[in-house]
């Protein structure tokens, strides 16, 4: 299979720069797996779709202020970069924007003098380790001074920092939203759980990696990101209960299904952190997910490819023909699809 096999065209104007309000109001793809069956509905539709007993997992991961723009403090030149990875408290993995020179041993202030950082180090694949003098605490510096790492095809400027965060974002650590989750209002979560629907929150940090393009032009050679996750005893639980009972499992987001799919790889699922790199292709055989609520993806992504391997490539191909035509909007601040 050829990474162009899931390449699809998509106009520019289609390519959403805000998102929605309310959160719910967003458009709502319902595709059925087995079928191919299509239906247009509203995102705060769904719960039509969802059964007493099912359970959904989410993905609680916050994101990170992790733009930063910043001046050397010896030749007073522009330096922005993104914070990619925390190492230890004050040591950040960064990927420095091109053309603005960070070599080892350069000196960086950002915001006015607030936060300063010395490059420790240049990886092999160009990213810098910085390592910030820093005796507050460096996630409430950020919050002042960082700006969201939205995706290069979102120009438009964020005015809510919020509204690039789930509203059951917990626990800080991203590079980008895990924007399934971005529909979700208070509101209709307490409506999923009214209606009998388990929710089990799980952690994975999205990186970078998110958004690199595949490069080769055979599928099953590309080498996939690593990405950190944590499953708590709690979500363990409910998760085995579920599937115990019947119920299945939903993952919103491609984020919680490759937390789920990676840990499924270590045995029956318990609570466990770990590094997720798997790759999910069509070919690929599910072990914990019955069902997916998932945004629309980039052309020829290794996201669009997760999905091909859940619901069939025909299938994919043909939901995503449809949605183009139906004037959908695309990505992170984009509309839905909920395959079952």
């Amino acid at each position: 299979m050829k990474t162009s096999d899931f390449f699809y065209d998509l106009p520019q104007e289609l390519i959403a720069q805000t998102p929605a309000e309310p959160r719910d109001s967003s458009r709502l793809l319902v595709l059925n797996r087995k079928t191919g069956e299509i239906q247009h509905r509203c995102f705060s539709n769904i719960l039509d779709y969802l059964n007493p007993g099912d359970l959904l997992v989410v993905n609680n991961s916050r994101v990170i202020p992790a733009r930063l723009f910043g001046k050397r403090t010896d030749t007073g030149g522009d330096v922005e970069l993104l914070l990619l990875s925390q190492h230890k408290t004050n040591v950040w993995e960064t990927l420095v924007k091109p053309g603005k020179r960070a070599k080892e041993g350069a000196e960086i202030s950002f915001g006015n003098g607030i936060l300063t950082g010395r490059i420790t180090a240049v990886k092999e694949d160009g990213n810098r380790i910085i390592t910030f003098d820093c005796q507050e605490n460096i996630y409430a510096l950020l919050d002042k001074i960082g700006q969201m790492p939205l995706p290069p095809y979102i120009t438009e400027k964020l005015q809510d920092k919020e509204r690039y965060q789930t509203v059951y974002s917990k626990d800080l650590g991203s590079a980008a939203a895990p924007t399934a989750g971005l529909h979700f209002t208070p509101e209709l979560l307490s409506r999923v759980q009214e209606k009998g629907i388990g929710i089990a929150e799980i952690t994975l940090h999205v990186g970078l990696g998110t958004f690199r393009p595949v490069k080769v032009d055979d599928v099953t050679q590309h080498h996939m990101h690593t990405e950190w996750y944590h499953i708590p005893k709690e979500a363990a639980d409910k998760i085995n209960h579920t599937k115990q009972l019947g119920g299945r499992i939903i993952c919103v987001g491609t984020t919680s299904c490759r937390t789920l799919e990676s840990a499924a790889q270590k045995g029956p699922l318990q609570e466990t952190s770990g590094d997720a790199d798997i790759f999910i292709y069509p070919g690929y055989k599910f072990h914990i997910m019955d069902g997916l609520i998932t945004n629309f993806h980039l052309p020829e992504s290794t996201l669009i490819m997760l999905v091909s391997a859940f619901c069939g490539y025909e299938n994919t191909m043909h939901a995503y023909h449809v949605a183009v035509k139906e004037r959908y909007r695309f990505f992170s601040f984009g509309d839905a699809m909920l395959i079952l």
